[in-house]
Protein backbone atom coordinates (compact mmCIF):
# COMPACT_ATOMS: atom_id res chain seq x y z
CA UNK A 1 0.00 0.00 0.00
CA UNK A 2 1.43 3.42 -0.98
CA UNK A 3 0.40 6.62 1.27
CA UNK A 4 0.79 9.94 -0.22
CA UNK A 5 1.39 12.65 2.61
CA UNK A 6 0.99 15.89 2.37
CA UNK A 7 1.94 18.67 5.37
CA UNK A 8 1.07 22.36 4.51
CA UNK A 9 0.80 23.22 8.27
CA UNK A 10 3.10 26.41 7.73
CA UNK A 11 5.84 28.06 5.46
CA UNK A 12 7.00 24.92 3.91
CA UNK A 13 5.63 22.74 1.23
CA UNK A 14 6.01 18.99 1.72
CA UNK A 15 5.17 15.87 0.08
CA UNK A 16 5.94 12.25 1.31
CA UNK A 17 4.81 8.52 -0.57
CA UNK A 18 5.10 5.99 2.32
CA UNK A 19 5.34 2.01 1.35
CA UNK A 20 3.84 0.20 3.75
CA UNK A 21 6.52 -3.06 2.50
CA UNK A 22 9.47 -0.60 2.44
CA UNK A 23 9.32 2.95 4.62
CA UNK A 24 9.75 6.21 2.98
CA UNK A 25 10.14 6.05 -0.64
CA UNK A 26 10.25 9.78 -0.70
CA UNK A 27 10.35 13.24 1.47
CA UNK A 28 10.56 15.92 0.02
CA UNK A 29 10.24 19.63 1.02
CA UNK A 30 10.07 22.87 -0.46
CA UNK A 31 11.33 25.85 1.51
CA UNK A 32 10.07 29.12 1.28
CA UNK A 33 12.67 31.70 1.11
CA UNK A 34 10.69 34.65 0.39
CA UNK A 35 9.89 34.94 4.57
CA UNK A 36 13.74 36.08 4.75
CA UNK A 37 12.64 39.45 3.38
CA UNK A 38 10.36 40.35 5.62
CA UNK A 39 12.00 38.64 8.77
CA UNK A 40 8.70 36.10 9.81
CA UNK A 41 6.26 34.12 8.39
CA UNK A 42 3.87 35.93 6.26
CA UNK A 43 0.63 33.52 6.61
CA UNK A 44 -1.12 35.12 3.10
CA UNK A 45 2.14 34.75 1.48
CA UNK A 46 2.60 31.07 2.40
CA UNK A 47 -0.42 30.18 1.61
CA UNK A 48 0.17 31.69 -2.29
CA UNK A 49 3.16 29.62 -2.13
CA UNK A 50 1.67 26.52 -0.97
CA UNK A 51 -0.59 26.99 -4.20
CA UNK A 52 2.25 27.53 -6.64
CA UNK A 53 4.76 24.62 -5.17
CA UNK A 54 1.88 21.82 -4.18
CA UNK A 55 1.56 20.11 -7.92
CA UNK A 56 5.49 20.87 -8.73
CA UNK A 57 6.66 19.08 -5.79
CA UNK A 58 3.94 16.19 -5.63
CA UNK A 59 5.48 15.84 -9.66
CA UNK A 60 9.04 15.41 -8.26
CA UNK A 61 8.51 13.10 -5.68
CA UNK A 62 6.35 10.66 -7.56
CA UNK A 63 9.15 11.17 -10.39
CA UNK A 64 11.89 10.45 -7.48
CA UNK A 65 9.95 6.99 -6.77
CA UNK A 66 8.99 5.98 -10.33
CA UNK A 67 5.08 5.94 -9.32
CA UNK A 68 2.29 7.22 -10.82
CA UNK A 69 -0.68 9.11 -9.66
CA UNK A 70 -2.75 5.93 -9.90
CA UNK A 71 -0.51 4.07 -7.52
CA UNK A 72 -1.30 5.94 -4.58
CA UNK A 73 -3.49 3.87 -2.66
CA UNK A 74 -4.28 6.39 0.29
CA UNK A 75 -3.42 10.36 0.92
CA UNK A 76 -2.95 11.52 4.34
CA UNK A 77 -2.94 15.43 4.91
CA UNK A 78 -2.44 17.72 7.78
CA UNK A 79 -5.88 19.07 9.10
CA UNK A 80 -4.16 20.84 11.87
CA UNK A 81 -2.94 22.83 14.04
CA UNK A 82 -1.52 25.75 11.93
CA UNK A 83 -2.29 28.90 9.60
CA UNK A 84 -5.62 28.39 8.71
CA UNK A 85 -4.58 29.53 4.82
CA UNK A 86 -1.82 27.38 4.53
CA UNK A 87 -4.14 24.01 5.67
CA UNK A 88 -6.87 25.02 3.29
CA UNK A 89 -4.56 24.38 0.70
CA UNK A 90 -2.92 20.85 1.50
CA UNK A 91 -7.23 19.53 2.34
CA UNK A 92 -8.72 21.22 -0.68
CA UNK A 93 -6.24 19.72 -2.98
CA UNK A 94 -5.28 16.29 -1.35
CA UNK A 95 -9.75 15.99 -1.02
CA UNK A 96 -9.49 16.96 -5.21
CA UNK A 97 -7.01 14.37 -5.77
CA UNK A 98 -8.60 11.91 -3.66
CA UNK A 99 -12.13 12.34 -5.14
CA UNK A 100 -10.72 11.88 -8.62
CA UNK A 101 -8.91 8.81 -7.97
CA UNK A 102 -11.13 7.46 -5.89
CA UNK A 103 -8.85 6.82 -2.54
CA UNK A 104 -9.56 6.74 0.79
CA UNK A 105 -8.25 9.97 2.45
CA UNK A 106 -7.85 11.01 6.17
CA UNK A 107 -6.99 13.94 8.20
CA UNK A 108 -3.92 13.63 10.43
CA UNK A 109 -2.86 15.96 13.31
CA UNK A 110 -0.09 17.53 12.58
CA UNK A 111 0.99 16.84 16.38
CA UNK A 112 0.35 13.25 16.50
CA UNK A 113 2.60 13.24 13.20
CA UNK A 114 5.63 14.90 15.30
CA UNK A 115 4.78 12.64 17.96
CA UNK A 116 5.05 9.41 16.25
CA UNK A 117 7.84 10.77 13.33
CA UNK A 118 10.38 8.13 15.99
CA UNK A 119 8.31 5.65 14.40
CA UNK A 120 10.09 6.29 11.21
CA UNK A 121 13.67 5.38 12.97
CA UNK A 122 15.28 1.84 13.54
CA UNK A 123 15.34 2.52 16.78
CA UNK A 124 11.81 2.84 17.74
CA UNK A 125 9.75 3.04 21.21
CA UNK A 126 6.69 0.27 22.40
CA UNK A 127 3.42 2.34 24.23
CA UNK A 128 3.10 3.82 26.73
CA UNK A 129 5.88 6.19 26.11
CA UNK A 130 6.46 9.72 27.26
CA UNK A 131 6.49 12.31 24.88
CA UNK A 132 8.33 15.94 25.09
CA UNK A 133 7.31 18.01 21.80
CA UNK A 134 9.24 21.03 21.08
CA UNK A 135 8.23 23.40 18.53
CA UNK A 136 7.73 26.78 17.41
CA UNK A 137 4.36 26.86 18.65
CA UNK A 138 4.29 23.82 21.48
CA UNK A 139 5.83 22.83 24.70
CA UNK A 140 3.71 19.87 25.54
CA UNK A 141 4.55 16.75 27.54
CA UNK A 142 2.28 13.81 26.38
CA UNK A 143 1.94 10.54 27.75
CA UNK A 144 1.03 8.09 24.83
CA UNK A 145 -0.85 5.26 25.51
CA UNK A 146 -0.65 3.68 22.02
CA UNK A 147 -1.52 4.75 18.46
CA UNK A 148 -3.60 7.78 18.81
CA UNK A 149 -4.42 7.37 22.50
CA UNK A 150 -2.81 10.16 24.11
CA UNK A 151 -2.94 12.96 27.01
CA UNK A 152 -1.29 15.93 27.38
CA UNK A 153 0.14 15.85 31.08
CA UNK A 154 1.46 19.71 30.58
CA UNK A 155 1.65 22.58 28.18
CA UNK A 156 3.06 25.90 27.53
CA UNK A 157 1.02 28.62 29.55
CA UNK A 158 2.60 31.40 27.74
CA UNK A 159 5.01 31.16 24.66
CA UNK A 160 6.79 28.01 23.33
CA UNK A 161 10.12 27.09 23.61
CA UNK A 162 10.44 27.92 19.78
CA UNK A 163 8.82 31.31 19.97
CA UNK A 164 10.98 32.07 23.06
CA UNK A 165 14.33 31.13 21.35
CA UNK A 166 13.66 33.60 18.11
CA UNK A 167 12.80 36.58 20.21
CA UNK A 168 15.67 36.10 22.68
CA UNK A 169 17.55 35.81 18.98
CA UNK A 170 16.42 39.36 17.54
CA UNK A 171 17.09 40.62 21.33
CA UNK A 172 20.17 39.53 20.45
CA UNK A 173 20.01 40.84 16.95
CA UNK A 174 21.13 37.98 15.36
CA UNK A 175 19.66 37.17 11.81
CA UNK A 176 15.99 35.71 10.50
CA UNK A 177 15.34 31.82 12.07
CA UNK A 178 17.70 33.38 14.86
CA UNK A 179 17.01 30.16 16.79
CA UNK A 180 19.69 27.85 14.59
CA UNK A 181 22.10 30.64 14.91
CA UNK A 182 21.56 31.59 18.54
CA UNK A 183 22.50 27.62 19.74
CA UNK A 184 25.48 28.26 16.65
CA UNK A 185 26.89 31.19 18.89
CA UNK A 186 26.52 29.52 22.22
CA UNK A 187 29.33 26.99 21.29
CA UNK A 188 31.43 29.81 21.09
CA UNK A 189 30.72 30.66 24.67
CA UNK A 190 33.43 31.39 27.81
CA UNK A 191 32.36 30.17 30.94
CA UNK A 192 30.95 33.15 33.58
CA UNK A 193 28.44 34.36 35.73
CA UNK A 194 25.57 34.41 33.88
CA UNK A 195 22.58 32.39 35.35
CA UNK A 196 18.84 32.88 34.22
CA UNK A 197 15.87 30.95 36.20
CA UNK A 198 14.32 27.89 35.85
CA UNK A 199 10.91 28.70 35.72
CA UNK A 200 8.56 26.45 37.57
CA UNK A 201 11.09 23.70 38.33
CA UNK A 202 10.08 23.27 42.26
CA UNK A 203 6.92 21.87 41.90
CA UNK A 204 6.82 18.13 40.58
CA UNK A 205 3.30 17.35 40.17
CA UNK A 206 3.55 20.79 37.82
CA UNK A 207 4.46 19.56 34.18
CA UNK A 208 3.40 22.75 32.64
CA UNK A 209 5.60 25.48 31.31
CA UNK A 210 6.38 29.42 31.47
CA UNK A 211 9.25 30.61 29.19
CA UNK A 212 8.43 34.39 29.45
CA UNK A 213 10.21 34.85 32.81
CA UNK A 214 13.26 33.44 31.04
CA UNK A 215 12.65 35.88 28.01
CA UNK A 216 12.05 38.60 30.03
CA UNK A 217 15.55 38.17 32.41
CA UNK A 218 17.10 38.21 28.69
CA UNK A 219 16.21 41.27 27.93
CA UNK A 220 16.75 43.51 30.51
CA UNK A 221 20.37 41.54 31.41
CA UNK A 222 21.08 42.87 27.72
CA UNK A 223 19.43 45.96 27.94
CA UNK A 224 21.17 46.96 31.21
CA UNK A 225 24.45 46.23 30.15
CA UNK A 226 24.18 47.84 26.31
CA UNK A 227 25.16 44.48 24.88
CA UNK A 228 27.45 44.61 21.36
CA UNK A 229 30.29 42.27 21.67
CA UNK A 230 29.69 39.39 19.69
CA UNK A 231 31.71 37.02 22.99
CA UNK A 232 29.02 38.57 25.53
CA UNK A 233 26.46 37.61 22.45
CA UNK A 234 27.83 34.05 22.49
CA UNK A 235 28.11 34.12 26.84
CA UNK A 236 24.01 35.31 27.01
CA UNK A 237 23.05 32.65 23.83
CA UNK A 238 24.74 29.70 26.15
CA UNK A 239 23.13 30.90 29.40
CA UNK A 240 20.01 31.01 27.78
CA UNK A 241 20.14 27.73 26.63
CA UNK A 242 21.45 26.24 29.33
CA UNK A 243 18.05 27.16 31.35
CA UNK A 244 16.02 26.35 28.74
CA UNK A 245 17.29 22.71 28.48
CA UNK A 246 17.80 21.85 32.09
CA UNK A 247 14.25 23.68 32.67
CA UNK A 248 12.78 20.82 29.90
CA UNK A 249 15.15 17.94 31.54
CA UNK A 250 13.21 18.63 34.99
CA UNK A 251 9.85 19.04 33.87
CA UNK A 252 10.38 15.62 32.28
CA UNK A 253 12.38 13.60 34.84
CA UNK A 254 9.22 14.72 37.02
CA UNK A 255 7.01 13.21 34.94
CA UNK A 256 8.79 10.16 33.78
CA UNK A 257 9.25 9.43 37.72
CA UNK A 258 5.41 10.12 38.50
CA UNK A 259 3.97 8.20 35.87
CA UNK A 260 7.16 5.28 36.41
CA UNK A 261 8.04 5.19 32.47
CA UNK A 262 11.31 4.49 31.08
CA UNK A 263 11.33 5.64 27.38
CA UNK A 264 11.24 9.36 26.58
CA UNK A 265 10.38 10.61 23.10
CA UNK A 266 11.74 13.95 21.81
CA UNK A 267 9.87 15.31 18.58
CA UNK A 268 9.30 18.62 17.15
CA UNK A 269 11.63 21.48 15.38
CA UNK A 270 13.59 22.30 18.26
CA UNK A 271 14.41 18.50 18.78
CA UNK A 272 17.04 18.95 16.33
CA UNK A 273 19.06 21.07 18.85
CA UNK A 274 22.30 18.65 19.33
CA UNK A 275 22.92 20.49 22.94
CA UNK A 276 19.73 19.53 24.20
CA UNK A 277 20.04 15.83 22.39
CA UNK A 278 23.28 14.95 24.15
CA UNK A 279 22.18 17.04 27.53
CA UNK A 280 19.08 14.79 27.84
CA UNK A 281 21.01 11.77 26.91
CA UNK A 282 23.60 12.14 29.61
CA UNK A 283 20.91 13.36 31.83
CA UNK A 284 18.72 10.19 31.48
CA UNK A 285 21.24 7.39 30.96
CA UNK A 286 22.24 6.70 34.65
CA UNK A 287 18.27 6.56 35.73
CA UNK A 288 18.39 3.53 32.39
CA UNK A 289 15.84 5.66 30.59
CA UNK A 290 15.58 5.11 26.70
CA UNK A 291 16.09 8.46 24.80
CA UNK A 292 14.72 8.53 21.24
CA UNK A 293 15.36 11.20 19.10
CA UNK A 294 14.66 11.07 15.35
CA UNK A 295 16.80 11.86 12.25
CA UNK A 296 16.95 15.70 12.00
CA UNK A 297 14.83 15.94 8.52
CA UNK A 298 12.01 14.30 10.44
CA UNK A 299 12.42 16.65 13.35
CA UNK A 300 11.30 19.58 10.88
CA UNK A 301 7.74 20.19 9.60
CA UNK A 302 7.78 17.44 7.20
CA UNK A 303 5.18 14.63 5.09
CA UNK A 304 6.68 11.22 5.92
CA UNK A 305 5.57 11.72 9.53
CA UNK A 306 1.85 12.34 7.93
CA UNK A 307 2.00 9.78 5.60
CA UNK A 308 3.20 7.26 8.20
CA UNK A 309 0.54 8.23 10.71
CA UNK A 310 -2.08 8.20 7.85
CA UNK A 311 -1.00 4.56 7.18
CA UNK A 312 -1.75 2.96 10.55
CA UNK A 313 -4.81 4.52 10.71
CA UNK A 314 -5.83 3.47 7.59
CA UNK A 315 -4.14 -0.16 7.24
CA UNK A 316 -4.45 -0.99 10.61
CA UNK A 317 -7.54 0.63 11.98
CA UNK A 318 -9.69 1.51 8.96
CA UNK A 319 -10.36 5.10 9.83
CA UNK A 320 -10.34 7.16 7.11
CA UNK A 321 -13.14 9.83 5.75
CA UNK A 322 -14.13 10.34 1.93
CA UNK A 323 -16.04 13.71 1.80
CA UNK A 324 -15.79 15.81 4.62
CA UNK A 325 -12.96 18.19 4.88
CA UNK A 326 -11.67 18.85 8.16
CA UNK A 327 -9.08 21.56 8.69
CA UNK A 328 -8.52 23.30 12.50
CA UNK A 329 -5.85 25.51 13.12
CA UNK A 330 -6.34 25.04 16.94
CA UNK A 331 -6.12 21.48 16.81
CA UNK A 332 -4.89 19.71 20.31
CA UNK A 333 -3.71 15.92 20.37
CA UNK A 334 -6.47 15.73 23.00
CA UNK A 335 -9.22 16.25 20.09
CA UNK A 336 -10.88 13.52 18.45
CA UNK A 337 -10.49 14.19 14.73
CA UNK A 338 -14.32 13.26 13.22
Amino acid sequence: MLILGIETSCDDTAIAIYDSNYGILCNYIKIQKIHHKYGGIVPEIAARYHLKNIITVINKVLKKTNKKLHDIDGIAYTCGPGLINSLIVGATFGHALAFSLNIPIIPINHMEGHLLSIMLSKKKPSYPFLGLLISGGHTQLIYAYQLGKYKIIGTNIDDAIGEVYDKVSKFLKLQYLGGKYLSKIAKLAIPCQIKFPRPMTSDKNNFNFSFSGIKTAVKKFIDANNIHDIQMKANIAYAFEEAIIETLFIKSFYALKKYNIHQLVIAGGVSSNDTLRKYFFNQLKSHKIQLFTSKINYCIDNAAMIAYVGMQKISEQNQYQSSSIMINPKLTLNDIIT
